[in-house]
């Protein structure tokens, strides 16, 4: 067992056809691979097990999470030179190229790994893990556990991830200086595309921390409706709305936005919350939206979008993503979003992508997670900090590739004079 790290290395350029891209560190202070380069740690044998009985990304995720494997220097690096032994599929790559666990040569792999990880049962999945589901998808019963999965893990987290500005979403990074201006130009950004006036009734569809909220009232004057699936957030809005002395203009209620049944409203944000609806329900999403805006109203629907599929039905979801971050969360392309809603009625006005915003974003949360890293550990688990520091590290960079994007969609409940309200300027918004 002597040199593990060097054995490691043999058996990854085998499997991959060229050497392995970072050094490597194993668990006997062994270490192999090209100098100048991150260094993936192997701290325990059981990481190798785990790739033995789950090859691909969910065995290296749930040894990520379990603390077996870890980077030592700088994980965007690690990230972008192992993009393609974990991520990257193109046209014209089969998948025995992008997942070499998956090859033929898995035989050898598995001798391999049996020999260094040793001949034990399955290691169990890290407690951060949501085991997998059955039943129908998106339910309010199985959505409720989805979000609370997600966002019922500490406010106190939370702030120490988004900072004072409490937005869990992509800021505008316009002529802001800081995260907190940037998340403001962003919420006012909304305002204005919603053309939101004294006293108007705002819906804020999945509203957080309550921050859109705040400022909608605070700003712009409008009444506002928050609704949420997450009790921790419902309470930790209230609190801060109190604060602001805004009691008498915003309401936020613990509740599907399903159930939402007293509109018209004049107005609906729906900021980072439509990744959770599910491709089953994007249509009844789009129509329970449509009637609970007035004629004349306007949807301001600002979402994550993936790269379409050459052919669609070979889509699937992101392990790592759905079993540790986003249960049951799914990204469609931007037409199929664009078409859903125009589908259910609404005219579609403008749409503004803001994908680099969000890589940008990104980095600012993970800067902040390492910098109070002991904290953010006492607040969570070790497990849970290392989910969202992969998660967010490795989102930071599909958005800089363009493998993911991000885009506010303006749709308008235009009436049969065809009165849109929008103005003939292109994005006068913008000022």
């Amino acid at each position: 067992m002597a040199d593990i790290a060097l054995r490691l290395t043999a058996l990854a350029k085998e499997l991959l056809g060229a050497p392995f891209p970072v050094r490597v560190r194993a668990w006997d202070g062994s270490e192999s691979g090209p100098p100048d380069t991150p260094v993936l740690v192997v701290r325990h044998r059981r990481a190798l097990r785990r790739l033995l009985w789950r090859p691909g990304e969910l065995g290296l995720a749930r040894a990520w999470v379990a603390g077996e494997i870890d980077v030592d220097g700088d994980l965007y690096a690690a990230l972008e030179l192992l993009a393609g032994f974990l991520w990257e599929r193109g046209p014209d790559t089969d998948t025995a190229a992008v997942h070499p666990l998956l090859d033929p040569r898995m035989r050898t792999a598995a001798r391999g790994l049996l020999q260094l990880g040793g001949a034990l049962p399955p290691p169990a999945p890290p407690a951060e893990e949501v085991r997998r589901r059955t039943g129908p998808l998106h339910t309010k019963r199985r959505d409720k556990e989805a979000i609370s999965h997600h966002y019922d893990v500490g406010n106190d987290f939370y702030e120490l991830v988004l900072g004072p500005s409490m937005v869990y979403s992509c800021a505008y990074w316009d002529d802001a200086g800081t995260l907190e201006d940037a998340q403001r130009d962003k919420l006012d950004l909304v305002c204005r595309k919603l053309a939101l006036a004294q006293g108007d009734r705002l819906l804020d569809v999945g509203c957080g921390w309550g921050s859109m909220a705040i400022h909608a009232a605070r700003e712009h004057g409008a009444q506002v409706t928050g609704v949420t699936l997450s009790r921790e957030q419902a309470t930790y809005a209230r609190k801060r709305i109190a604060e602001e002395g805004l009691t008498d203009r915003i309401e936020i209620r613990v509740q599907d936005y399903r159930d939402v049944m007293d509109g018209p409203y004049d107005a609906i944000s729906s900021i980072g919350m439509a990744e959770h609806v599910g491709e089953v329900r994007y249509r009844e999403y789009a129509d329970k939206l449509l009637t609970l805006l007035r004629p004349g109203g306007r949807l301001l629907n600002h979402q994550i979008a993936r790269r379409p599929e050459q052919d669609e039905s070979a889509y699937e979801v992101d392990e790592f993503i759905d079993r540790y971050v986003f249960p049951d969360g799914e990204l469609a392309p931007l037409g199929r979003t664009v078409t859903t809603l125009e589908a259910a009625g609404f005219e579609v006005r403008d749409v503004e992508a803001i994908r680099e915003h969000y890589a940008r974003t990104l980095r600012v949360w993970v800067a902040n997670l390492e910098a109070d890293w002991p904290r953010a550990v006492r607040l969570t688990s070790p497990g849970r900090a290392r989910v969202w520091r992969l998660y967010m590290a490795a989102c930071a960079l599909a958005f800089e590739r363009n493998r993911i994007g991000v885009n506010q969609i303006l749709a308008v409940k235009t009436p049969p004079n065809g009165v849109s309200g929008v103005p003939l300027r292109a994005r006068a918004w913008h000022g």
